[in-house]
């Protein structure tokens, strides 16, 4: 991949095992970029995508089905309200959580604006709606673009402590972009792109 000023993820191959894995790097470094690639999101110029035995390339639904991932800048969903966008997850996921989306709306402290459009919730807001998503969906592989960002110190600590009980997952994995380690939460890779 590569962009007018820099050539990004060059001869890049990377597997990504169960478990939480963190991408490491400074701003412009191509962790959104890679997250997209994964996520079918950007054409791969070579190579090849798989989850679980199932290729982009032949099979895009289906390798779609397997992979989360929202921008969480995105305003495509805007009109629709928090629950509304959950069915369109749930539809679109067959491993689709519901009983712990209920979970996440209290964890996340969503419950006030369920009925509300998205483009009127706060930015930090918007973005626990994409997390309660994520965590509800059942996909094999969840990519994660900087997670705590305009969050509140308890959505942090709420996300975390989610993200320790999906660190011992074997058959889910979790990818999760930062610019900083984690903490102490124990991590199955780091995939560093460096500043």
């Amino acid at each position: 991949m590569s962009y007018p000023q820099r050539v990004l993820l060059n001869d890049f191959s990377v597997r990504i095992p169960a478990g939480v894995s963190l991408l490491l790097g400074g701003g412009g470094s191509g962790k959104t970029t890679l997250l997209r690639l994964l996520a079918g999101d950007l054409p791969v110029q070579s190579g090849q995508l798989t989850i679980n035995h199932v290729s982009l390339s032949e099979q895009p639904e289906a390798y779609r089905q397997r992979v989360f991932w929202i921008d969480p800048r995105s305003e495509a969903f805007d009109q629709l309200s928090p629950g509304a966008y959950f069915d369109s997850i749930q539809a679109r996921y067959p491993q689709f959580d519901q009983v712990r989306l209920a979970a996440l709306i209290e964890g996340l402290a969503l419950a006030p604006h369920m009925d509300k459009a998205l483009y009127k919730l706060s930015t930090g807001s918007k973005r626990k709606v994409w997390l309660a998503a994520a965590f509800a969906s059942g996909a094999a592989l969840t990519l994660l673009d900087e997670p705590f960002a305009a969050l509140d110190k308890s959505s942090i600590n709420f996300v975390l402590h989610l993200l320790e009980e999906f660190a011992t997952h074997t058959t889910r994995a979790w990818l999760v972009s930062h610019y900083d380690t984690l903490g102490t939460l124990p991590l199955a890779a780091v995939i560093d792109l460096g500043d």
